[in-house]
C-alpha cells in the first residue's frame, strides 16, 4: 500500500515585488516577503507530495517560496524529530510530524498565452510533484481547430455559433507515477464570474466599467461572457479527462473551478449524475408510449454513465464524516466551495475494482472572511482561497 496527498492552491497573484500584474496593482518588497512568508508556512503546513497551483504569474517567485518552505521543513525536522539514537526514534508520531522537503521535486509551469505588459499581466498555473513526472507536462490554452459551438431554433434550423480560440487560463495535464501506477492529474483554473466587457477601439476602458454611468444591460452581457466561456473551458478540459478514461488512466483534476459543485460548468467537467433505474424512461427509438429500455440495456445507460463520471473527494469526506460544510471562499456572507479535487472511479469506495481510496480530506480556510468586517492587510496579501488536500492510499498493482 502506498499512501500520498494531493492539493490545489489557488496563491492568489503570485509575482515579483514592484511588479504592476494589474493597473496600478504591485508588492512593495515588504509586501512580497509577507507574502512569501505566508505562503511557505501554508505549503510547509499542507506538506502535500502533488500540488496544482493557480495565479502563478512568474516561474522564480513560486520557486523561491518551495525553496523556503524547504528551510523551514527542515529547520523543523531538526527541532522537532529526535534522532536515532533514541529509543523513541521510530514512533509513529514523529513520521506524521517529519517534513519532506521538495528538493528532489519536479515542477511544471504554464504561463499564460495571453499574459502581456505590466497593469495587463494574467496569471498561470503549475503543478509540483514529489514523484516527478512520467512524462513531459502538457499545456492546453490555444485551440487548433478553435472551438465552434452550434445553437439551433427550437424548431431546428441555424441560430448562430459561439466560437472560442483560446482558454482564457492554461489547462496543465501531467502523469505522475505514484506506487507503482501512473495517475493523470489535471489543473485548471477556469474563467471567473467577474463580467468581461468588450473595450472599443482607442478607448482606456470599457463603457460598462464606468460605475458613475451604470449600464446594467451591458454589464449582463458581460456575465453572460464570462458564463459561456467558462462552460465552454470546462468543456474543453472534459474532453482531456474523457481522453483518459477511455484510454483506461486513473484520473484526478484539481483547481479552481470558479463555481459551485452543482453548477452547469462543474457538472460539465465532472459528467452527468446518472439515474438510479433507466427501465422506466421510454426508449429514444419508442414507436409505442409503452416502449422502454430493458434492464440489460438500462445496466448498459448506467454503466456508461458511471465509467467516465468524476466523484467530489470533499463530497465523500461530507458523507464519511458526517460533517455538513466545506468551503474555499468568502464574500459578502456568502460561503462556499469553489476549488475541488474530483477523481475517476478508480478511487471510489464503491467501485469493486478500485486501485485506491481516499482516506482524509483536509481544508486550510483559517485565514478566510468573508468581508463583514474591517480587512487588514493580512486578507489582501494572503490567499483569497482555502487550500484542499486529499489523503490517499492505493493497493499494489500485483494485486489486481
Amino acid at each position: 500500500m502506498t499512501g500520498f496527498t494531493i492539493a490545489s492552491f489557488n496563491v492568489k497573484n503570485l509575482i515579483g515585488a514592484e511588479k504592476e500584474y494589474y493597473r496600478f496593482e504591485q508588492y512593495t518588497p515588504e509586501e512580497y516577503a509577507w507574502k512569501e512568508d505566508w505562503l511557505a508556512d501554508q505549503l510547509m503546513t499542507m506538506n502535500a507530495d502533488i500540488v496544482g497551483f493557480q495565479e502563478i504569474f512568474e516561474e522564480p517567485p513560486l520557486r523561491a517560496v518551495i525553496a523556503e518552505t524547504d528551510a523551514r521543513g527542515m529547520a523543523s525536522n531538526a527541532a522537532s524529530l529526535p534522532d536515532r539514537s533514541k529509543r523513541y526514534a521510530r514512533k509513529a508520531i514523529f513520521r506524521k510530524l517529519a517534513y519532506d522537503p521538495y528538493d528532489g521535486a519536479a515542477l511544471a509551469f504554464a504561463p499564460n498565452l495571453s499574459d502581456s505588459g505590466a497593469g495587463e499581466r494574467r496569471p498561470g498555473i503549475a503543478i509540483l510533484s514529489r514523484f516527478g513526472f512520467a512524462a513531459e507536462p502538457e499545456v492546453v490554452q490555444q485551440l487548433d481547430p478553435p472551438l465552434e459551438i452550434p445553437f439551433h431554433h427550437l424548431g431546428g434550423g441555424d441560430a448562430g455559433s459561439y466560437r472560442v480560440n483560446r482558454l482564457s487560463r492554461p489547462i496543465l495535464k501531467a502523469r505522475v507515477p505514484v506506487g507503482g501506477r501512473v495517475i493523470t492529474v489535471f489543473n485548471c483554473h477556469m474563467k471567473s464570474k467577474l463580467g468581461e466587457y468588450i473595450r472599443p477601439h482607442g478607448a482606456r476602458h470599457s463603457p460598462e466599467l464606468d460605475l458613475l454611468h451604470y449600464r446594467a444591460e451591458g454589464r449582463a452581457m458581460g456575465f453572460l461572457r464570462a458564463g459561456l466561456r467558462r462552460m465552454a473551458e470546462a468543456w474543453v478540459l472534459r474532453k482531456l479527462i474523457l481522453e483518459e478514461l477511455d484510454h483506461g488512466h486513473p484520473v484526478m483534476v484539481l483547481g479552481d473551478f470558479n463555481d459551485g459543485e452543482h453548477a452547469v460548468s462543474s457538472e460539465i467537467i465532472s459528467g452527468e449524475r446518472p439515474f438510479r433505474n433507466y427501465a422506466w424512461m421510454r426508449r429514444h427509438d419508442a414507436e409505442t408510449a409503452n416502449d422502454r429500455y430493458t434492464k440489460e440495456e438500462a445496466a448498459r445507460i448506467l454503466e456508461s454513465v458511471e465509467r467516465v463520471r468524476l466523484h467530489s473527494a470533499e463530497k465523500l469526506f461530507v458523507r464519511k464524516s458526517l460533517r455538513d460544510m466545506v468551503y474555499t471562499s468568502a464574500f459578502g456572507g456568502v460561503f462556499e466551495s469553489i476549488d475541488q479535487i474530483l477523481m475517476s472511479r478508480h478511487f471510489h469506495p464503491d467501485y469493486a475494482r478500485r486501485i485506491g481510496e481516499m482516506e482524509y480530506f483536509s481544508v486550510f480556510n483559517d485565514h478566510l472572511t468573508d468581508g463583514s468586517h474591517p480587512e487588514a492587510p493580512y486578507n489582501k496579501l494572503a490567499s483569497d482561497h482555502g487550500q484542499i488536500m486529499a489523503h490517499f492510499r492505493l493497493t499494489d498493482p500485483a494485486s489486481d
